[in-house]
């Protein structure tokens, strides 16, 4: 067995992982393993400025990937830096694994005041994440890395975390490595699958919500091929937007805090199918599913079944698996489906929600028709926690898998330039834009500098109206017009990219069209600041308005 340090197993381990980039702020506690990838070819590592946007950009890697991304933080503050990007990754069920330092063994529990010390760090990420783990001796570091594979890459795929104390970072040991291990999909129970076959086979008025775990599992093929057998209408969830076509005869868009052409005719359904969504809170009425309809949920965790909405049946399985067997037990019979749905009821419904969208955010909606008109169908576009960005989940159309991102229910202030930069590393060939407010962009600001760097040529479309916007609105319809603390002063985004060596524009919604021409063609990260007033966000509409 070889001898070797523990920053030294730690790379190794990842690059036996498979582990191609590693994103980090070097500190201390963790020098030993940026000492280990010195010389080393097969894994890169990329230095950011905050180690929220180390964890944000393995986020947005995973994302795109299909694959985990890591992050690289020191102890203490390190930790709690990166713990909102952590608990945006736990929320949108990303494979990350955060590796962090930690304390001198010796110091572990003691509360001496040891650099970075903080008892029990293990508590800061045990909420956010699907398992963590300390790692006491080097020979334990290629186990514990391998562990954190197998639960990100089994079940619901979700953030893992290892850390290692400052010695044993530093300390030699023989060190194996196991076997890379193959992981298998969760198949599901026959005899659930049997029983949803037969609420599909009877049903008249057959409607599926799709949502991110369709993506998650690579299952947009299987999700395309059974809403054509059953010749029922799709609708997505925020995460769930490009898991099926939207230009799609049967796609009904995204549905969003009750809003979507959805809501025209879910009600009408008989028998509804979730496939990798929990039914949050967004499904207001509208959209959320009724008493007298039966549900039918497919999810890779079993603890989500039954907390929001009651189903008639539960499978607990991969959903690519789900499916597959679910169209297989349908064929069996020669399905010949029931579906009463008319082509002219689904178009009825789409024109009514454009109409809507025109009638309630005029402005909005043109500014996102321009961005779709103007980018390949395969840009990844990250949804901020901005105005234009919530709109986004109703009025963007997406084609693709892995397209379309959000920070799901975390609603993470701050997330979409930093995931953006992510994104853009593992695909640097495809058009990559965050769409971002004034007051989310200053929280990752920054690392225009790592974008730069690196040569990470992300577009940043920065919507300014010198607000914490969704805020202050909730100032002007709830608290009567008080506004405090909610207005903003900011810099010239344009002349601050600029001094980054970014490309810096600033422009009118009105002349978008021709600056995202431009931008798609320059060969640097760009940011492209567009003034706009404070407007509605779509959850701050009833849905029972109109």
């Amino acid at each position: 067995m070889p001898k070797m340090t523990g920053g030294k197993a730690v790379v190794e381990a990842l690059k036996q992982a498979g582990v191609e980039i590693v994103f980090g702020l070097p500190g201390v506690q963790i020098m030993g393993i940026f000492d280990a990838f010195f010389g080393e070819p097969d894994v890169k590592l990329i230095t950011v400025r905050h180690e929220q946007t180390a964890v944000y950009m393995a986020d947005g890697y995973a994302r795109v990937k299909g694959k985990p991304g890591v992050a690289l933080v020191v102890p203490g503050p390190g930790v709690q830096n990166a713990s909102a990007a952590l608990g945006t990754a736990y929320a949108c069920s990303s494979p990350v694994l955060l590796i962090a330092g930690q304390v001198e063994s010796y110091h572990l529990g003691q509360d001496r005041g040891a650099l970075h010390e903080i008892n029990d760090q293990l508590d800061i990420v045990r909420p956010v994440t699907k398992w963590c783990q300390r790692v006491m001796r080097v020979r334990d570091i290629p186990q514990a890395i391998q562990e954190a594979m197998r639960q990100m890459n089994t079940g619901r795929p979700r953030p893992t975390e290892i850390e290692i104390p400052w010695d044993v970072v530093g300390k030699e040991e023989e060190v194996s490595f196991p076997r890379k291990e193959e992981f298998s999909r969760k198949s599901p129970p026959l005899e659930d699958i049997k029983k949803a076959a037969r609420l599909l086979l009877e049903a008249k008025k057959p409607f599926i919500w799709g949502g991110g775990g369709v993506i998650l599992a690579n299952a947009s093929r299987e999700l395309k091929e059974l809403a054509e057998i059953l010749k029922a209408p799709v609708a997505t969830t925020p995460e769930g937007k490009g898991a099926f076509p939207e230009s799609h005869a049967l796609s009904l868009g995204g549905g969003y805090y009750g809003f979507g052409s959805v809501r025209y005719l879910s009600s009408a359904a008989d028998v509804i199918l979730a496939i990798g969504t929990r039914l949050t809170g967004q499904m207001r009425p509208g959209t959320a599913p009724k008493e007298n309809q039966k549900l039918i949920h497919i999810d890779a965790d079993a603890n989500l079944f039954n907390k929001n909405f009651p189903a008639e049946v539960a499978i607990a399985a991969d959903a690519k698996e789900a499916l597959r067997i679910l169209i297989e037990e349908l064929g069996q019979g020669k399905f010949v489906s029931k579906s009463s749905w008319t082509e002219e009821e689904m178009q009825a419904a789409k024109n009514k929600h454009r109409q809507w969208l025109k009638r309630k955010a005029p402005l909005q909606t043109e500014i996102i028709e321009t961005i779709r008109n103007k980018v390949p169908q395969e840009t990844i576009l990250i949804s901020g926690v901005t105005n234009i960005g919530y709109w986004c989940n109703l009025a963007y159309p997406v084609e693709l898998p892995r397209t379309y991102f959000t920070s799901s229910y975390f609603a993470t202030l701050g997330y979409a330039f930093p995931t953006g930069l992510g994104a853009k590393v593992a695909a640097p060939d495809k058009p990559v834009i965050a769409v971002v407010g004034d007051g989310g962009f200053m929280y990752a600001m920054p690392d225009l500098a790592t974008a730069v760097k690196y040569g990470i040529n992300l577009i940043t479309l920065v919507f300014n109206d010198q607000a914490f916007g969704s805020t202050k609105c909730d100032q002007q319809i709830n608290f009567q017009g008080r506004i405090i603390g909610t207005d903003l002063q900011n810099p010239d985004f344009t002349e601050v990219a600029k001094l980054f060596g970014a490309k810096g524009i600033k422009t009118s919604p009105e002349k978008l069209g021709r600056v995202l021409e431009e931008a798609l063609s320059a060969d640097r990260p760009v940011v492209i600041e567009i003034p706009v007033p404070t407007m509605i966000a779509p959850f701050q509409i009833s849905p029972l308005e109109d």
